[in-house]
């Protein structure tokens, strides 16, 4: 038989479909069990309008329940001369089933096919990662909480600033994993659309019930204009990427806090010393390379958006093989997002402060302006109390008052880590993974 879906009486010259097919088939097997999902779904509908018997249905899906199951032993591959997923997935229950299972493709173009495969894919993907933010807030929200009261110096311009506090620094990375999350929130929701039934971008003649895929495969809504769903591809990869970005940036930024405040020139924080490798040449090195590396990766992580916006750009509506090279930028890049979640949550689990920073007379000049704010609390003018603390610190005069008194919302004293919490889970529950979860289950029991 044909390996390809549209092979005719013809062969394609062979160093044409080396190029063209790429690595397509290596990027598909991220793909196979929602191409099984997707087909599930999408036979069951093809019973309800009659052009699938029952007496087909069920051999059929009973032969995807048994491919699934071995897509998600990791046994599944695609053959030597099969251009991809779908081809295999069609092979295999030809094979088993004879020409019955050449009728789940009616009703659908390979166009739409891998779209909802790569949404299937993706928002799977998102809910991994959404857990993986939570994992990294709650270490984040717990560090803070448990050194609320350990002062540190605020820097800008890498300057010693003002007092600042470990619960601010922690839960400063926290509350933007919450803002972050968000963005991912309103990626997922763009993703989780039906775009089955679009075939190649103009519909189909047969009487598809799109509504029945939708509810089959727990789709929020379905993408309704057929030419949309097509034009879709690309941009949902492109949205997703710049809510992975926005993570990725996060972690990019405490990395680098890390790195810094790891250094001995600051010893602000440890690392434990399993979590640091060594020096070929310097034995008393101890090199935070985790964070280093999650520091690259998170930037790197941070051009996919332009990437896939190059791929795609000034492209006319309908499908055109650009679109593949997406895949191969956007699939992979959820493994490493999800990594340098892991491990920037297990070291910040196994970190360490100093609680003494401030026992350093080098950081006296943190507590300038607490001095000034009492001068000026007392009734001086506040730029004549400005002058005089400039004046006594310059002339060695200045003793500070470590004591401060911070309350306002967001402060030393109110980290407010508890609405931030609620402002992380509130977006959590707006996910409503739980459909996805069942509607997936339903189709596989």
């Amino acid at each position: 038989m044909p390996s390809k879906l549209w092979e005719k009486d013809f062969e394609v010259n062979s160093e044409i479909e080396r190029f063209t097919v790429g690595r397509d088939r290596e990027m598909d097997l991220y793909l196979a069990p929602y191409d099984v999902l997707g087909s599930m779904a999408h036979i069951t509908m093809l019973e309800s309008i009659g052009l699938l018997s029952k007496e087909e249905l069920k051999p059929l899906l009973e032969a995807l329940k048994e491919i699934h199951a071995c897509c998600m032993r990791g046994e599944f591959f695609i053959e030597e001369g099969v251009e991809d997923v779908h081809s295999q997935v069609e092979l295999m229950l030809t094979r088993k089933l004879g020409d019955m299972g050449k009728k789940i493709h009616s009703g659908r173009s390979r166009n739409d096919q891998v779209l909802v495969d790569l949404k299937l894919f993706t928002r799977q993907q998102l809910k991994d990662i959404a857990e993986g933010v939570k994992l990294l807030f709650d270490e984040l929200i717990e560090k803070s909480n448990r050194f609320k009261d350990v002062l540190m110096p605020g820097y800008t311009h890498l300057q010693v600033a003002m007092p600042s506090s470990f619960g601010l620094w922690f839960g400063a990375y926290a509350e933007s994993l919450a803002d972050d999350m968000l963005f991912l929130q309103a990626a997922y929701r763009m993703t989780n659309r039906n775009p089955l039934g679009s075939a190649a971008g103009y519909g189909s003649s047969f009487p598809l019930n799109r509504s029945m895929t939708t509810r089959l495969l727990g789709f929020d809504s379905m993408d309704y204009n057929v030419v949309y769903a097509q034009m879709g591809r690309g941009k949902m990869e492109r949205n997703v990427a710049f809510a992975m970005a926005t993570i990725a940036g996060t972690m990019a930024k405490l990395a680098f806090d890390a790195c810094l405040f790891n250094s001995q020139n600051f010893s602000f924080v440890k690392l434990p010393k399993e979590c640091t490798t060594g020096s070929s040449i310097m034995p008393h090195k101890k090199n935070p390379d985790v964070f280093e590396l999650i520091r690259a990766k998170c930037n790197k992580l941070q051009a996919l958006p332009q990437q896939v916006t190059l791929i795609m750009n000034n492209l006319p509506c309908g499908y055109f093989r650009d679109l593949q090279i997406i895949k191969e930028v956007f699939l992979p890049a959820f493994d490493e997002l999800k990594d340098c979640l892991q491990m920037t949550a297990f070291i910040i689990n196994r970190m360490t402060v100093d609680e003494h920073i401030l026992d350093n007379p080098l950081y006296d000049p943190i507590f300038s302006v607490e001095e000034v704010n009492r001068l000026a609390a007392g009734g001086m003018p506040f730029r004549d109390a400005y002058k005089k603390v400039g004046l006594d610190i310059e002339a060695g005069r200045f003793v500070p008052d470590k004591h401060i008194h911070h309350t306002h919302e967001g402060s030393i004293g109110n980290l407010c880590n508890e609405e931030i919490q609620q402002l992380m889970q509130q977006t959590l529950d707006g996910f409503h993974f739980e459909r996805m979860t069942e509607a997936e289950k339903q189709l596989l029991a």
